[in-house]
């Protein structure tokens, strides 16, 4: 925001674009801390809130969006901001996808029916160097895996090297990756969830289970649903569900530390402090 306002400032329109895929969905408006209108200061967002928790938004349909948004703001001469902690969305946005076909969906149905440990073995004969970099836990990943070699005849692997439709290539970008020091981050976490539950996050999550959507779809998962939905079940406290809520974005919290800080090109800017300078940040795009 405080890019935004400055480039205000300085006559230059901006939008702010999210990338987080709590985000997206409209169910989550506590939950994911999006943005009220108060905070977003008469500056445009985009991509907040627009998914339907009953819809999957998977970095593919946001990537799609993403891009055409991307396209409208610069077509106007707009400054695009994108901002969130969901790795997958902007790789997916800059690098492309894998043009995997559509699962058949006989055998997503048989897949998504073994237990992990049965999928793991098929896919370790099927696609043992797939197999060799997977967790043999990773429900998800281990049946994507092997759903795709089994309906498509090649590798995710194979897919994934032939990606389309990235922007990374066409825009210019000003990336910066904020690596605050962890227990200044951790302590956030904590008085985040905190903050969640005083503004109205039980109540969210019960008109997400009255509309009783499948327990599998992301918004359902999303950090903070699980745990209160078992405080309105009655099997713990509002104490344990506050915890267990703050641990697991600490924990979320982490895996996001640790991917920001190893997966982007080494080039990209990080800032390992919780206060930064705008101006030497990005000192190109406000010269510009």
């Amino acid at each position: 925001m405080q890019l935004a306002i400055r480039l205000r400032d300085a006559g230059r329109e901006a939008v702010v674009i999210n990338a987080d895929s709590a985000q997206v969905y409209a169910d989550l408006a506590v939950l994911s801390a999006r943005p009220s209108v108060e905070e977003m200061r008469g500056i445009e967002h985009r991509l907040f809130g627009e998914w339907d928790g009953a819809e999957a938004c998977s970095a593919a349909d946001w990537a799609a969006r993403a891009s055409d948004v991307i396209a409208e703001v610069h077509a106007r001469g707009a400054v695009p901001i994108l901002v969130g902690g969901t790795g997958l969305y902007l790789r997916t946005l800059l690098d492309g996808i894998a043009p995997v076909p559509p699962i058949d969906p006989a055998v997503r149905e048989l897949v998504r029916a073994m237990p992990v440990a049965e999928a793991y073995a098929a896919l370790q004969v099927e696609d043992p160097p797939r197999a060799a970099v997977l967790s043999p836990a990773d429900t998800a990943r281990v049946a994507r895996a092997l759903e795709v070699v089994r309906s498509t005849g090649r590798s995710l692997a194979a897919w994934q090297a032939d990606l389309v439709g990235g922007i990374g290539a066409i825009v210019a970008l000003h990336p910066a990756v904020l690596l605050p020091p962890r227990d200044w981050l951790y302590h956030r976490c904590d008085l985040r969830f905190a903050m969640m539950l005083d503004r109205g996050a039980l109540a969210e999550v019960e008109a997400l289970l009255a509309r009783r959507l499948d327990p599998a779809l992301p918004v359902m998962r999303a950090i903070g649903v699980p745990e209160l939905s078992a405080l309105l079940a009655g099997e713990i406290s509002r104490d344990e569900a506050a915890a267990r809520g703050a641990q697991a974005t600490r924990n979320y919290a982490k895996r996001q530390f640790t991917w920001f800080r190893n997966q982007p090109p080494p080039e990209w800017q990080r800032i390992e402090s919780e206060h930064y300078d705008l101006e030497q940040m990005f000192a190109s795009l406000l010269r510009d």
